[in-house]
Order: C-alpha cells, then structure tokens, then sequence
C-alpha cells in the first residue's frame, strides 16, 4: 500500500509566492500535489500545521560539523552526529566540507563518508563530499592549516577523485599553478569547482571560469579586493563576482562574517538567483560557547566561540561559523530587508540549481523529493522531513 501524508493549514512557502491556507500532499517520499485549500484526500495521514509556514527544506552547500562533531573526526558517527544537530534547524540536505589536511586524512574522511551515507535516517541528507583545500593561497589561508597548503599536484588529486566516487565539489584557488588544468579535470567528471582562499585578480578569475569555475566559496572570507601590483590597481575577486554575472556566490550569513551593509549588497548586486546562503558551520554550532577546535579533534586547531561566531584564539581571523540554517535566513529577513520568499529560495531552490539537483530538491513543487519543514512566523523550525521521513517534531 502506497503511504499517503497530507499537511493542511499551512502558509506554504513557493519560489515565487507564499500559498496561503494550502495544503502539501505526499506519497511515497515525494510531494504529490501542492494546493490551495484542503482538498479530499482519503486514506492519507493528516499533519495540521496550524497556521504556520510550510517551507521547502534548507540545503547547506558548505558545512563541516556540528553537536560537537566535525567530518574530520573522520567517523561515520561524527557524520550522523553532524546531520541529526542540523536537522533539527531545518536543514534536509547537505555537502559535508572538509579542511586542508594530509593525504591519508582526506582519504580517512572519505571513507568514513561512505561509512555513514547508508546509515543516515534521522539527519539531513548528504548531498556528496566538498573538498575545501588544500590548494589555497597561504596568505589568504584564514583559520585553515599551514602546514598542509599546497599547489595542485595533478597525480594527487586524481588520486583522491579515483578513490572515491561521492565528491561533488572542490574549492581552489585559482590563480595557483595548474589550477586551470585542474578546473577543467573537475568538470569532466561533473564535479564543481569553487573559487576559494584566493589572491586572484581580474584576469585570473576570467581564467577560472573558462576553466570551469562557477561558484564563489564563501564571498567575501578570504578572497582578495581590489589589489595593487607594483603601481598598477587591479579588480580582485570580490569586483570580479560582481562583475561577472555567471559566476554564483556563497554567504554565510551569520551576521558576523559579513554585516547588514555587505548582505544588502550582495543582494542587490547578485540578486536571490545567484546567492547560495551557507553556515560553514564548524563543530561547535548547536553547542553553548567556550573553547573547541576546527577540524579534527587530534591535530585540530584550538578555537574560542564568542560573539556567536569561533574564533582563531590570537583573534587574527574567524574559525568559521557556529550558524544553523534557519539563523541565516532569519538574518537576510531581518537584517538584510529581504523578502521571505527570496531568503527561502537563497537557503533552497538556488542551491539546489548550483549543485545540479533542482530537479530533485529545492521547492516544494509535484515530483520532488519531500524535504519540508513547518515554521514559526519567527523561522524557528518546529518539524523538518526528509525524503517523505520525519526527522524532527517539535510540535
């Protein structure tokens, strides 16, 4: 017998508008009918949302942990950890990130990936691995390991995308020395690449996206501005995102990494259709402040988490972010004067068009997979789905 749910007396949240006193019909992990009002639908199980918002599930393009896990405790527990904390904020798909590291600990946290991707039932989906580094600028390196940075070793990296088939991004910057080749390499096996830790200039980053780059990690963290050579003033990446409109932006907008002025602006510039919202958010996220460490719990660095964001303990940089998703999304209505519907779309639909899944995930739309999350009028999310499976109830 086919399962059949029906959520009524919702606000429902489109790409386009909100459907007020609507109803979503699920069958079989995949939404069915998205309507006004409560049509007859017999045999299904009713959920009563009462009143609140019913949104498509929040997909977070770049993550590293969470719930005092990170993806480089390289354990399939730390993975589940990780995914069941960030359900319970509305996110039902993610890209588990990892950090500039050896060889054999990539290799390790692949693995470990593998482990876990068929134990996952209770958490936000995994979308595939997003490689971040090693092959950054050292003086763009922000909170990620020295020791590991390097330039793009084509025998090295070819080895890694061999020994597993699950990764489906990989950050770069790509100004370094055989990054173009690399680009290119990634695209041939439909992997992404991103632009990321970079010292790039203008004429660098029409390189890279004619080398396959599209995406911009993190904008604005860790990226160069508009740069002087000898006399000479050059557009850097920031001006370069700007200027190209193919090129998409991350942002993680946990009103610390970038303030209300800078989510505005990017707003307005690059608009919600090229905007991805990320929380990079390191292990500490859902967890109450004080010391902790990025990356790995052995060989990790040491971090301190105040101010609602972690911190390098000289105070030289952010450690990345303690973020959930729906915070980001409260944030772009909240400080950044967006409407919801476009907050939702920059946390859903336009990440899902990024990574090639918008087919599958992003909206609440017939055919899709059922990630869907019930909210308050606040976007404090109150019961997460994924996948026609209920994650999180809170009601």
């Amino acid at each position: 017998m086919k399962q059949l749910t029906k959520i009524i007396n919702g606000n429902i949240i489109t790409p386009q508008r909100v459907i007020h006193h609507g109803t979503v019909i699920i069958r079989d992990g995949k939404i069915l009918d998205v309507t006004a009002g409560n049509p007859e639908t017999p045999g299904a199980t009713v959920i009563d949302a009462g009143g609140r918002y019913i949104s498509p599930g929040f997909i977070d393009l770049h993550i590293h942990g969470g719930g005092g896990a990170d993806f480089m405790d390289a354990t399939p527990e730390a993975f589940l950890t990780v995914a069941n904390l960030h359900a319970r904020y509305g996110t039902t798909a993610m890209v588990p990130t990892t950090l500039t590291a050896e060889k054999a600990d990539l290799l390790r946290t692949l693995d470990s990936y593998a482990a876990a991707l068929p134990l996952n039932t209770r958490g936000a989906a995994f979308l595939g691995i997003h490689m971040e580094g090693p092959y950054f600028a050292m003086s763009q390196r922000g909170a990620q390991h020295p020791k590991y940075i390097r330039h793009p070793d084509a025998v090295e990296y070819q080895e890694i995308l061999d020994y597993s088939p699950h990764i489906v991004r990989w950050s770069i910057a790509p100004e370094l020395p055989g990054a173009p080749e690399m680009g290119r390499h990634l695209r041939s096996r439909g992997i992404l690449p991103a632009i990321a830790h970079t010292d790039a200039i203008y004429d660098e980053v029409v390189t890279a996206y004619e080398s396959g780059f599209t995406l911009a990690t993190h904008f604005y963290s860790a990226m160069s501005g508009v740069t002087r050579r000898n006399l000479f003033r050059h557009a850097g990446v920031i001006e370069s995102v700007y200027l190209m409109d193919e090129l998409d932006a991350e942002i993680i907008a946990d009103g610390v990494h970038l303030p209300a002025a800078l989510l505005k602006l990017i707003y307005k510039i690059k608009g919600p259709d090229r905007i991805a919202l990320i929380t990079d958010a390191m292990r500490a996220a859902g967890m109450p402040p004080g010391p902790s460490i990025l990356g790995p719990l052995h060989g990790g660095l040491d971090v301190i988490i105040e101010d609602e964001v972690a911190k390098l303990p000289d105070y030289s940089a952010f450690a990345g972010s303690v973020a959930t998703t729906d915070r980001l999304v409260r944030n772009m209505i909240h400080l950044a004067g967006i409407p919801l519907v476009e907050a939702v779309r920059m946390m859903s639909l336009t990440p899902a068009r990024i990574m090639g899944i918008a087919a599958q995930k992003g909206s609440l739309s017939p055919g899709k997979d059922a990630d869907i999350l019930l909210m308050d009028e606040n976007i404090h999310v109150q019961w997460t789905m994924v996948n026609g499976r209920v994650v999180f109830n809170a009601l």
